[in-house]
């Protein structure tokens, strides 16, 4: 942040698991944002959000922000995912640069409108991928960078919880045509993931079940990926899971990786630490992943994670106008695009 620059005057609309866990916490930890308005219906997170962040304005609901657009600079929108074109699209028309939670979108084409819209206004848009700063996915790229394992194969990636009961009450609402379901959730992680690593793919086949008592969408998914790199991707998520299988495991011509255990900052946060604390983002040494070959196994210790890069790289951005190619997003709202072209091939395989 140059010297000079005045703190992004930002606004987070929601105020639920991601607004209070992730994006509220990160910006107010990095002095290059200040956190200047949260939206809010609910009474109890009003007032949780008066007491955490006394500077902020607490109002009612996304609208109410966007008539103050002009005393600020960045929205970010931890809102339904049936809520996220609307109000993206507004706030890009209004002047604001714009942070979409994953789902980006409902559907692919809505995301593709609005980059084309925020290119034409000239304003930054990015989508929210926090898990690309996972320690155990930063731990994978390295690996993979570093040409251990060889010529990889086969690439596993799970977010499974034992979850049996809908809780969230849009949540319960909600079906595929709302961005409903485990596979708009938690696979938004695991198929942006896979790419990021692996490159472009397509889907070779899928499998999407509703398990649990009032669940409209989906809360048991299996998808497999073809990379054109070669790769294939088995992706699995599952919230009605008594025993979880590991969170990765790759499988190379000269060796292999498993990993369990899921990363540690959103339980840390949650519980109320920050982003600034020296034990932030450490995973416990029991955690460490096996490498190597069966009978010639070594634990390789999880990176520390990361999610205030994101803030980081989109401060920088912000700060230089949007316009230099030189800086990138933290995230391509490309990436969120196809990864909804990959949650519609899969919906059009079952």
């Amino acid at each position: 942040m140059a010297p000079s620059s005045p703190p992004i005057r930002t606004a987070v609309a929601g105020f639920g698991l991601s607004g209070s866990v992730f994006h509220a916490p990160l910006i107010a930890a990095n002095p290059a944002f200040s956190l200047d308005v949260i939206a809010t219906s609910d009474a109890g997170r009003k007032a949780t959000a008066a007491a955490a962040y006394p500077a902020a304005r607490i109002v009612d609901t996304p609208a109410a922000v966007l008539e103050l657009a002009g005393g600020l600079d960045l929205l970010v929108l931890g809102t339904p995912p049936a809520t996220h074109y609307p109000l993206a699209k507004a706030a890009l028309e209004a002047g604001l640069d714009v942070v979409v939670d994953k789902p980006f979108t409902v559907r692919s084409a809505e995301g593709r409108e609005l980059m084309d819209l925020a290119a034409r206004l000239g304003r930054v848009l990015t989508a929210f991928q926090n898990r690309r700063w996972d320690g155990d996915f930063l731990t994978v790229r390295a690996l993979l960078e570093s040409g251990v394992l060889g010529t990889v194969t086969r690439f596993e990636s799970r977010f499974e919880r034992w979850a049996p009961k809908v809780t969230k009450a849009w949540k319960a609402a909600a079906t595929p045509d709302d961005g409903g379901g485990v596979l708009f959730d938690l696979g938004t992680h695991l198929l942006d993931q896979a790419l990021a690593l692996f490159g472009p793919a397509a889907v070779i086949h899928a499998e999407l079940a509703a398990r649990r008592p009032g669940e409209r969408a989906d809360d048991d998914v299996f998808v497999a990926l073809r990379h054109d790199s070669g790769v294939t991707s088995h992706l699995s998520m599952n919230l009605l899971c008594a025993q979880q299988g590991p969170r990765y495991r790759l499988l190379g011509s000269d060796g292999g990786f498993t990993k369990h255990g899921v990363d540690p900052q959103e339980p840390y946060l949650a519980a109320g630490g920050s982003p600034l604390d020296a034990a932030y983002g450490v995973e416990d040494r029991e955690w460490a992943g096996l490498l190597g070959r069966d009978g010639h196994l070594d634990r390789l210790p999880t990176e520390r994670g990361a999610y205030p890069e994101f803030y980081r790289i989109l401060a920088e951005k912000i700060i230089d106008g949007g316009t230099s190619s030189a800086l990138p997003l933290p995230v391509d709202p490309a990436d969120a695009v196809e990864v909804l072209r990959l949650i519609e091939q899969a919906r059009e395989l079952v």
